[in-house]
């Protein structure tokens, strides 16, 4: 994708515009009158590009400081400091060569101006592009991390592939980390579990005057190549109590039938997939392979006895059988 930046802004470097144009954003009408259009292009073939839509910083569901938040981020050992930006799409389906020309001639509100653009600069209202519901599935390549990253889950999945008890417990971590509404969890004892591996809360609403739901939550140490099926997540879903909803956290994927079936069928079930424990790793700063083993050894240390048992298991089915 391509952000298109008109006139004199474009002149800026593009962190430091970036950070402006938010600023202006939450002031008056005056400040958002600054803001320069975005345009957002989808390259083609060659040099060609195609519009896709004009975009105004921030979003009426965000707070100001969720709107552009910094991130670090690391490449060859070194750190550097990056945003992570929110915008909307407005509802404006051509633009015009008329407020193009206006743009440059500084007359960016003129008569060609788009009013879904006019609107926000003068109120911060967001008549936003929005598509029709569509049954999300995430193929089994969108699951799994990148090339680049897959060390980062076979290292966690190495860790913790003896020790399925401690994995719960990092599973848990994950899922309350994924969502700053997750209020509590806890990882349930092995013979009281009732299939289920941590329950918790999750909240809704007003700090002052919040409803809570409770959720169950099932965690799958697997390997690359093994997918949870529909029976896997058939046996989480038949553990849910009445207004209760389900997450399940892998690190591996979910196979494309089970999660069709939960989708088409609309049970409540939030999956967290490989892909999705390897990228809240990183935005954690756990990028590095020492990093992320010094964090692993120290937040979920995994029994030696755990260990040294898989190892003697291992070395006497190696071991060729004596005669009596």
């Amino acid at each position: 994708m391509v952000l298109g930046v008109f006139g004199r802004w474009a002149q800026r470097k593009g962190n430091l515009l970036l950070r402006d144009i938010f600023d202006w954003s939450r002031g008056d009408a005056t400040d958002r009158a600054a803001v320069p259009p975005l345009l957002l292009f989808q390259k083609s073939s060659g040099r060609d590009v195609v519009f896709r839509g004009l975009l105004a910083p921030g979003s009426p569901r965000l707070e100001s400081d969720e709107e552009l938040v910094a991130v670090w981020r690391t490449t060859r050992e070194l750190r550097f400091q990056n945003y992570r930006a929110h915008f909307t799409m407005l509802n404006t389906p051509t633009i015009t060569r008329s407020w193009i020309d206006q743009i440059l001639a500084r007359d960016p509100l003129g008569d060609a101006c788009p009013p879904e653009w006019q609107a926000w600069v003068k109120s911060r209202s967001y008549r936003a592009l929005e598509a029709p519901r569509t049954i999300a599935i995430r193929t089994k390549e969108e699951q799994l991390p990148l090339a680049a990253d897959l060390w980062i889950l076979k290292t966690i999945y190495e860790h913790f592939s003896h020790d399925p008890i401690q994995f719960e417990h990092f599973a848990a971590s994950i899922w309350a980390r994924f969502d700053s509404n997750v209020e509590a969890v806890e990882v349930t004892r092995p013979s009281r579990d009732g299939g289920r591996d941590a329950l918790g809360t999750y909240r809704l609403g007003p700090l002052t005057d919040p409803v809570r739901l409770q959720f169950a939550l099932e965690a799958k140490c697997y390997g690359l190549d093994t997918g949870a099926g529909v029976k896997m997540i058939s046996r989480l879903i038949s553990r849910l109590k009445h207004r209760e909803f389900g997450v399940f956290v892998t690190t591996s994927f979910i196979s494309q039938q089970a999660y069709s079936e939960i989708r088409e069928d609309q049970h409540p079930v939030v999956f967290i997939t490989g892909r999705d424990i390897v990228e809240s790793m990183k935005r954690r700063g756990l990028g590095r392979r020492d990093a992320l083993e010094a964090f692993l050894r120290t937040e979920f240390s995994v029994e030696r006895s755990v260990v040294e048992a898989a190892l003697q298991d291992g070395l006497a089915a190696r071991r060729p059988a004596t005669k009596a």
